[in-house]
């Protein structure tokens, strides 16, 4: 047998059980992870705070912030983040007169701290909820959104509740990539493992992450991944670490974002976390772009007639996407054909992954260092910078 035939065949087995692992652990996540609904919110619900991290968000809050304020939280705090596009503004407009908005004016970000972080810790220092809940400002909050918010939380017992929204994806360019994050999330992360307490089974998105005040004190608020690009996993990592409980779930009909707004926004994006996503291991980047260039390209270039089970390859290379897709409750005919796009994906990611290998990355303005060793600076549970006296800082002090 020539080597040329047992490559082949190496490779024939190697992706056969790379899409065979991705389907059973889209079958588990299909029929166990959480969805939210929309509920009332309970007459006995603790105080709640909803917070919004804004920087040159003001194409997006006009849209979004009315559904945030109707879901009758306690107080809803946004904070203009340095904005230079009129964002605390139409933030103001929009909060005047609803009773416990407010919109606050961000201060300099500090040496060792990243931009979102020092955003949500000032944020959690002026908030008096008993549940603090950070939402980015390009996320729908649909009607009954927050009491399903407050159920799924009072439900899991978690001290971190983070939801993944559902996509909603308006032009092509959209559709390209940004579609990726449930591809990862409900294919490679089955929802049972992820109630292991080990930091390792760990994920979390910063689009929505709801907190039991108590805890996001203890460890110190947003102090604790000053310094990550990648701070809501890394921050769901270290509560697990602390012995905190975290658990996920899906928006269903109740939270939507429409992440970027092409597909060079995507890239940017993607390409901002694709480095911590691989582990900090630009030989790890380059191995899964390789990789995923031979599931699901490479059996479209390859003679299908000479060896069929390249057919079945090919197959599963397409119904991925809209498989996911349906289990992620974007079941319109537009969004299952995004499926067509499984072979051309890893050409179009490959933009993401070289401008991962840069030494630094950009987003919103800012210019972050892309280090192979993990961040000097990044904090510890309880550790903070000094800050002007607040609720959640004196309680870690306490």
């Amino acid at each position: 047998m020539s080597r040329a035939r047992v490559l082949l065949g190496v490779y024939g087995v190697a992706a056969a059980v790379f899409f065979g692992v991705k389907g059973a652990v889209l079958l588990v996540n299909a029929r166990h992870f959480p969805r939210l609904r929309p509920r009332p919110r309970p007459v006995d619900a603790p105080r709640v705070s909803l917070l919004v991290p804004a920087r040159d968000e003001a194409h997006n809050l006009p849209r979004t912030l009315p559904g945030l304020l109707a879901q009758g939280a306690d107080e809803v705090l946004v904070l203009d983040d340095g904005s230079g596009d009129g964002t605390g503004e139409v933030a103001r407009r929009l909060c005047a007169g609803v009773p416990g908005a407010r919109v606050l004016e961000g201060r300099p970000l500090p040496p060792g701290w990243h931009g979102k972080p020092w955003a949500c810790q000032q944020l959690g220092e002026a908030a008096t909820g008993d549940l603090l809940i950070f939402t980015d400002a390009d996320v729908d909050w649909r009607p009954g959104a927050l009491g399903a918010v407050l159920h799924e939380l009072s439900r899991s017992g978690a001290d971190l509740l983070s939801v993944y929204p559902r996509q909603r994806n308006e032009t092509f360019g959209e559709r390209l990539l940004t579609p990726l994050v449930d591809v990862v999330l409900l294919t490679l992360l089955p929802e049972p493992v992820l109630r292991i307490p080990h930091r390792a089974a760990s994920a979390a998105n910063g689009q929505l992450m709801a907190f039991r005040r108590e805890a996001y004190a203890r460890l110190g608020g947003h102090a604790l991944v000053r310094a990550e690009l990648l701070e809501d996993v890394k921050f769901g990592q270290r509560l697990k670490a602390e012995d905190g409980r975290l658990a996920l779930a899906l928006g269903g009909e109740c939270v939507e974002v429409r992440m970027y707004r092409g597909y060079r926004e995507s890239v940017g994006g993607f390409g901002k976390n694709a480095y911590e996503v691989h582990g900090r291991s630009r030989v790890l980047l380059a191995v899964s772009l390789g990789w995923h260039l031979a599931a699901y390209t490479l059996p479209w270039l390859l003679p299908s007639r000479r060896w069929r089970w390249l057919t079945a390859l090919r197959v599963a290379g397409v119904a991925e996407r809209a498989l996911v897709n349906l289990v992620a409750g974007r079941r319109r005919p537009a969004d299952l054909a995004e499926g067509l796009l499984g072979p051309l994906t890893p050409l179009l990611a490959l933009p993401v992954f070289l401008r991962a290998r840069g030494a630094r990355v950009g987003w919103k303005g800012r210019s972050y260092e892309q280090s192979r060793q993990r961040s000097a600076v990044s904090g510890q549970p309880g550790e903070h910078l000094p800050q002007p006296a607040s609720p959640v800082v004196e309680g870690v002090r306490g």
